[in-house]
């Protein structure tokens, strides 16, 4: 068993490479630990908020969503400050947000030259307090892929973690 464990953790350290710092190790003493208590962490991650896919025609995956699976489709709201059209999904649990390019200078408009049919482009969890989670977060060396919080889709603010530091997943944060 201790060798499965081990394996495990040194394939998870493959992973992220950028989490490799030693964990410090808490000591307790014979003292009353009522009167030294450890503060908890400043920011919690919370659920799952969304899946989002790249798609090539809005259009066509909304009509599947709807017509196909049954699912609860939205309107496509345009946000021209990230270059996306977006529709919500609604899977009951959580929620798909479908993306489609919008302008020139779309990141999307880029996943989608290299991956012609679309794809998963990110995974959203929110957070309860993102401007300490960033703060956190650029303390372990994850980095961040703007310098601060932008109103997302739900109209909250998001930042987005570099995929190279979460395992190759994008990570979108959602404040809460």
């Amino acid at each position: 068993m201790a060798r499965v464990l081990k394996a495990a953790t040194a394939s998870a350290v493959g992973l992220f490479p950028r989490l490799q710092t030693p964990v410090p190790t808490v000591r307790t003493s014979s003292m009353s630990l009522s009167s030294h208590q450890v503060a908890g962490p400043v920011w919690n991650l919370g659920r799952l908020n969304h899946v989002a896919v790249a798609v090539p025609d809005l259009e066509k995956a909304k009509a599947f969503y709807k017509n196909v699976l049954g699912a609860q489709v939205g309107e496509t709201v345009p946000l021209p400050e990230h270059g996306v059209s977006v529709v919500f999904v609604n899977l009951g649990n959580t929620k798909m947000e479908l993306l489609h390019p919008l302008g020139n200078d779309s990141p999307i408009a880029g996943f989608l030259q290299k991956n012609k049919a679309g794809g998963m482009h990110h995974i959203c969890i929110e957070v309860d307090n993102i401007n300490a989670a960033v703060m956190d977060l650029k303390e372990k060396k994850i980095r961040i892929l703007s310098e601060e919080a932008k109103i997302g889709a739900h109209g909250k603010p998001v930042i987005f973690l570099h995929p190279k530091d979460c395992g190759g997943v994008l990570v979108e944060l959602e404040q809460v």
